[in-house]
């Protein structure tokens, strides 16, 4: 159902005018996502400043059978936090609620409304001398409720887990109006469900996640960091498990970068330039860290490497020496994505399999590619740590960009089939959303589908939570 004035007139009551944005040019930036993939319709963007706030929205979207389409910063990549092009769903945005409403350094907790920035919880989390280790390209944008509500990966879930792993409790407005409030900071509770995990990745569509117990972790004292080139995949997945064993598993991040991205960075990104002088195919940021300023990190990463370099499996590495280097070396994998835009349009996978079929995965899939594309180049990146790879095609210089983008069913079925077939995922860390939910359908199980939809009919018998996404 359309939200009517009189409708819009109930919600401005309930959360103030200020709180109700309605003019078409205010609402242009909710209605379109982050890779302009989608462009939706809405009587009005609602921002709520609390919890009974959204309680009120919530209640009033439920009596009038209205579609709620919770947002955080609108960062994401599959299209879950736009409206679609009925007109008949309203925008919630948590924007408003950015409080820490409480940190305690002694039981490594944070509490934190939806609307807080990830950036600021780290900061926050920075000043009590604590770690929030989530971190991801977006964090000076997105927002903690999203985070959660998408399970975020990011480039430390090797160490820390994704999202969904550092929270210990949840503040959530069920599609009825009702708050539940499991703001529980104890790691020990075994009454029952846990219900957390339900709304966790969820995508907004069981309930609005409105505030979390976070957990911190001391904060590293001592943080080594390298790039090294690699024989090849496979001897970048051994010394992976080297250096976990060696270090008693204190590496952070592994991220995986072919020569490809290397010469897109360095091609469109002002300031950055090769750190090795020779060129080479493989390569791997890696970063350890600990809370004691003497950990022995770097003579872990040396006497591991020497053994590498010696027996030929690695090629080559550069030790940061300051944190201004270490934060170049980061910042080559960083723009990736953003030096990808500048070379033209791009189909793009989300995948992972297992880390011990990383090597052949990326070795089919990249012959695999080629042979259906000959022009194109493979562009594969990122967490080989927990074994997501993100295995980009990028558009050919010249050609055009609509007729290449055509192509894109074609090439996703082929590398997400693939994806199946080593037991693998075809959304990794980016969600369902919208784009994705024919995948959804396709790869998972009768069983699980049917799962879902019962959670879906148990919790939001309505279907106004997020109307059309995941499931």
């Amino acid at each position: 159902m359309t939200a009517s004035a009189e409708v819009i007139e109930r919600f401005k009551s309930a959360i103030g005018a200020a709180g109700v944005v309605d003019d078409a040019s205010d609402m242009a930036a909710y209605l379109v996502d982050e890779r302009k993939l989608f462009r939706g319709k809405a009587p009005a963007v609602l921002r709520p400043a609390s919890t009974e706030e959204v309680a009120k929205v919530v209640s009033i979207c439920a009596e009038s059978g209205i579609g709620i389409v919770p947002q955080g910063g609108n960062t994401g990549l599959c299209g879950g936090s736009v409206p679609d092009d009925s007109g008949a769903q309203i925008v919630l945005s948590l924007s408003r609620m950015n409080r820490i409403r409480d940190l305690d350094p002694v039981n490594y907790t944070l509490t934190a409304e939806a609307g807080c920035v990830l950036a600021d919880v780290q900061r926050a989390a920075n000043e009590a001398d604590r770690l929030f280790p989530l971190s991801l390209a977006a964090e000076g944008s997105c927002q903690i409720g999203g985070n959660l509500s998408t399970n975020a990966g990011g480039i430390a879930v090797l160490r820390y887990g994704n999202a969904r792993e550092l929270v210990l409790g949840l503040e959530v407005v069920l599609a009825d109006g009702k708050i539940w409030n499991g703001l529980r900071r104890l790691r020990k509770d075994n009454t029952g469900y846990d219900l957390k995990q339900i709304f966790l990745g969820s995508e907004g569509t069981l309930g609005v996640i409105t505030a979390a117990v976070l957990k911190l972790f001391p904060l590293p004292r001592h943080i080594c960091t390298a790039l090294i080139a690699f024989r090849d995949v496979a001897a970048a997945t051994g010394l992976l498990a080297k250096l976990r064993e060696a270090s008693g598993d204190m590496v952070t991040s592994f991220e995986y970068i072919h020569r490809h991205c290397m010469d897109l960075v360095i091609r469109h990104i002002p300031g950055q330039s090769d750190p090795f002088d020779h060129r080479y195919q493989h390569y791997v940021l890696v970063e350890l860290s600990a809370s004691r300023a003497e950990a022995g990190l770097d003579q872990i990463l040396e006497s591991v490497c020497t053994d590498g370099l010696e027996s030929g499996a690695l090629l080559d590495a550069v030790v940061a020496s300051s944190e201004s280097q270490r934060q170049q070396l980061w910042a080559l994998r960083e723009s990736i994505p953003e030096a990808q835009k500048h070379a033209g349009v791009c189909i793009k996978h989300d995948v992972s399999v297992p880390v011990s079929r990383v090597p052949e995965f990326l070795e089919r899939g990249t012959k695999l590619l080629t042979d259906a594309y000959h022009e194109a180049q493979v562009i594969a990146f990122g967490h080989m740590g927990d074994g997501n790879i993100h295995f980009n095609l990028q558009q050919p210089e010249g050609e055009d960009p609509e007729l290449f983008m055509k192509e894109g069913p074609r090439i996703t079925g082929a590398v997400h089939d693939l994806a199946a077939e080593f037991e693998g995922s075809f959304s990794a860390e980016h969600g369902i959303g919208a784009l994705k939910l024919k995948d959804l359908y396709g790869y998972k199980s009768e069983v699980e589908i049917a799962l879902m939809r019962s959670l879906k009919r148990a919790i939001d018998p309505e279907g106004i939570m997020n109307p059309g996404k995941v499931i």
